[in-house]
């Protein structure tokens, strides 16, 4: 199935290329639409009820923080971005965008699987994003507030209920629930250990046992069986 997409970006030369990448052969894409602000991209999201919207941040008339709430009523946002200040980051998380893409930081392929991810509902990050996120969970630590649970942390994912769900019919911990989950958003096992409190090789022994459960020899394989795309033999 063809997913379907809104590009709103103020550059008529960023909304051309995307439209270009993203409507190529064998992308499983399609530009429904393409808004030079946030005001218009809300107008267009209401009429074309697209699979996921390409938001910029910094746009005229209506940016795209402040045209985010009634985006994400109506589809899912996936920001893409020159803005990569951990503050706008934080803030377009707090607002309910599903992914972080800064300019610069994704090939084209990522970029592509990227806008599939969204619509599915799995959240994408380039680095910046991530660190962003990270930085707020190390700041709560910091200041003596509870450690958080990575659950709650990435809640606006909408995944803490269907990682319980999959994590017991896996047969995994709690623990490597959380880690597979973090898995399939595309997180390294630096970025696990520093999301998890814990260290590269803690992180490296979970994936080895989540592999043997999910009967998986890579990360690939046991994401499919995570997410439902391969069945475990």
């Amino acid at each position: 199935m063809t997913v379907t997409v809104v590009v709103a970006d103020d550059n008529p030369v960023v909304r051309a290329g995307l439209r270009s990448l993203l409507g190529g052969p064998d992308t499983g894409l399609r530009v429904v639409a393409e808004a030079p602000d946030g005001g218009t991209a809300v107008t267009l999201t209401e009429h074309h009820r697209p699979d996921v919207v390409l938001l910029d941040v910094r746009m005229p008339v209506v940016d795209g923080l402040t045209a985010l709430p009634h985006l994400v009523r109506l589809a899912p946002v996936l920001m893409l971005t020159y803005s990569g200040a951990s503050e706008i980051v934080r803030e377009a998380l707090r607002l309910g965008a599903g992914g972080y893409l800064v300019h610069g930081e994704f090939t084209s392929e990522e970029l592509l699987t990227a806008v599939h991810d969204v619509a599915s509902g799995r959240a994408r990050f380039t680095p910046t994003a991530a660190n962003a996120v990270l930085g707020v969970m190390r700041g709560a630590t910091a200041h003596g507030g509870a450690r958080p649970n990575v659950s709650n942390s990435w809640e606006f994912r909408g995944r803490a209920s269907q990682v319980q769900s999959d994590v017991a019919r896996f047969g995994l911990s709690v623990r490597e629930g959380e880690v597979m989950d973090l898995i399939a958003s595309g997180l390294s096992n630096r970025q696990i250990a520093d999301t998890c409190f814990i260290s590269e090789k803690t992180v490296k022994n979970h994936i080895n046992r989540i592999f043997a459960k999910l009967h998986s020899t890579t990360r690939s394989e046991a994401i499919a069986v995570w997410l439902g795309t391969r069945t475990t033999p």
